[in-house]
């Protein structure tokens, strides 16, 4: 009985993740992962706090693709409250559903199990997924997302002789649930305890600075090789210069794009900017080498603990780093050299992506615009008697029905299409206003940032061509400076305090997608949109309907059944009649 038991548990689970590959496409390789995310107690900064684990993991495990794999990820939630995983750069083709925020998802709630399945369509690149809910990215849950190049793909570079994944972002030994009072209560957070590197806290360069026995991270090398290091700037809400000690940087790719390559003795990444380097072990390896990750724009002797330092350790080293951390651009409040950085990075016009096609090939330059959007940032403003950031005076308020959800079942009141293009002289509010975009529409939006910080967009679903950034208000003028030839598509851009960021769009992917500040303080508090794109002749073929497995929430939550933890439960759209019919057929097999 307990082999007839055994056997058809085994022959359940592997039929289940057979149908699963098989009803994701036929044609495509499926990568599938268990992520159970729990709380573990660490002490990256010396200090015993509750962080967030993906499978004990902190930072979580790397998700490792294919191009066009199907990718599944069954979440269990083992936090005391609401979770969801967005994949930040995933565009998730057709299929918001799997977008993991509140406008597209409900929440997965507490005890509750969650399969995401989507596809990684025609991408390349390094990308990370993080909780998007509840200031929980400030705690954990993050960790690295890649898609390699199928192999018919040529890459722009020479085969690494490894990759190597790094996590960078400044650090609270508060926790999320304590930060969050504080924004709620409408105070800042404040200076940042520290700077982690893969979630471990700094290397004792400078013993007055760090304190004995803090665990630091090391990333271990061979002399004469070649290594493609993936950065992610994880954190909450500061700019990031990141450095190797005598090494150059030779910049490849950036969010899902072959860049030019071009050596930097150091390099600005914001917050949720994701890229790709390649490093050449050249030195003599008389000792190991600093890896640094320090804070930009602040003042650099109140911030000098805000510094994150790992060791690059040569297999033949001879000793430990010693001495200074190397330098950083000694400009501190001047950030005219950081943009002039920023718009270095130009688009790698003769590499194939993730098709066998040079990059370049779109010329975004020579296509209309069909829209304008001038969003404008301020400082956090009171609202109602809260503190609240806003996006061309609006502040959004938290959807409880997802979009395409209320589409679908033609819920009245729980989102409004009245998004402004540009500021309007009125007062602040709280709304659900989102932009009512035209699907296959060519879109320029500009961000304004007069807020008093480094802040950094992100659209969910889409890469955007960057034209331009500069100084000053962006006037139409302003487009006379766009570089129309090779600016770089990516999926997150800085736009520095006075100044503008201008971005050109190609509305080809229909859905409910988010529009944001990846700095964590301002997201929570409000700066965000949505673009809803929808295929007014929709025929059932440019967008997936809602999966089987979908959650019901806020006006919907009537329809949603008592979870059963039950396998067949995470099998996605029309397929789960089939999947019965199956297991029953198998279970007269087996009895018989």
């Amino acid at each position: 009985m307990a082999l007839f038991g055994l056997s058809l548990f085994t022959l359940f689970s592997l039929t289940h993740i057979a149908l699963l590959s098989t009803l994701c496409s036929a044609a495509d390789p499926t990568v599938s992962y268990d992520f159970r995310v729990s709380y573990i107690t660490a002490s990256p900064l010396g200090v015993p706090q509750r962080v967030i684990a993906v499978n004990e993991k902190f930072p979580g495990p790397p998700i490792n693709a294919t191009t066009n794999n199907n990718v599944i990820v069954n979440v269990q939630n083992e936090l005391d409250e609401d979770l969801l995983l967005t994949w930040s750069g995933i565009q998730m083709r057709r299929n918001s559903w799997q977008d993991g925020v509140l406008g597209t998802n409900c929440p997965i709630p507490p005890k509750w199990n969650w399969t995401y399945q989507f596809q990684v369509k025609d991408q390349i690149g390094s990308f990370f997924y993080f909780p998007s809910l509840n200031f929980q990215r400030a705690a954990g849950g993050f960790g690295s997302f890649h898609i390699n190049n199928r192999e018919i793909i040529a890459i722009p570079f020479n085969k690494p002789d490894g990759d190597i994944f790094i996590t960078i972002g400044d650090w609270y030994t508060r926790n999320h649930t304590a930060l969050r009072t504080a924004l709620d209560a409408g105070k800042d957070l404040g200076m940042p305890d520290g700077v982690l590197i893969n979630g471990k806290g700094p290397y004792e360069y400078n013993n007055t600075l760090v304190p004995d026995g803090i665990q630091f991270e090391t990333i271990n090398v061979d002399p004469g090789k070649t290594y493609r290091l993936r950065v992610h700037n994880v954190g909450i809400s500061t700019s990031l210069n990141f450095r190797i000690q005598s090494h150059n940087l030779l910049l490849a790719e950036t969010e899902g794009h072959y860049t030019m390559q071009q050596n930097y003795t150091n390099f600005d990444i914001h917050v949720g900017q994701s890229y790709s380097f390649l490093i050449t072990t050249d030195q003599n390896a008389s000792s190991d080498y600093y890896i640094v990750a320090s804070a930009r724009f602040v003042n650099e002797s109140l911030w000098q603990r805000v510094t994150g330092v790992a060791v690059l350790h040569y297999s033949n080293s001879k000793g430990p780093a010693s001495g200074a951390l190397p330098d950083p651009p000694n400009d501190v409040y001047d950030k005219t050299w950081s943009m002039n950085q920023a718009l270095s990075i130009r688009q790698n016009g003769s590499a194939s992506g993730a098709r066998p096609n040079p990059q370049g090939s779109f010329h975004y330059g020579s296509i209309n615009i069909t829209d304008t959007y001038v969003l404008k940032t301020v400082p956090p403003q009171i609202i109602n008697g809260k503190l609240r950031a806003t996006l061309n005076g609006i502040s959004f308020s938290n959807l409880t029905t997802p979009i395409r959800l209320a589409d679908q079942h033609k819920v009245r009141g729980a989102y409004k299409l009245d998004f402004p293009n540009k500021p309007l002289n009125r007062s602040l509010r709280n709304d659900i206003s989102v932009i009512n975009a035209t699907y296959k529409g060519f879109i320029e939006i500009i961000f304004q940032n007069n807020d008093t910080t480094v802040q950094s967009f992100h659209l969910d679903g889409y890469s955007f061509f960057l034209v331009g950034m500069d100084y000053g208000e962006w006037t139409e003028d302003s487009r006379n400076r766009y570089n129309k030839w090779d600016g770089i598509s990516r999926c997150t851009a800085q736009v520095f305090p006075g100044a503008w960021t201008a971005v050109l769009v190609s509305l080809d992917n229909p859905g409910a997608w988010n529009l944001r500040s990846q700095n964590l303080d301002r997201w929570y508090l409000g700066q965000e949109t949505y673009l809803r794109i929808v295929n007014p002749e929709e025929n059932g073929e440019t967008e997936f309907g809602a999966p089987d497995n979908v959650l019901y929430c806020g006006a919907l939550a009537y329809l949603q059944k008592e979870q059963k933890h039950s396998s067949a439960t995470s099998i996605s759209g029309g397929n789960i009649k089939l999947f019965s019919l199956l297991m029953a057929f198998f279970t007269l097999v087996l009895y018989f």
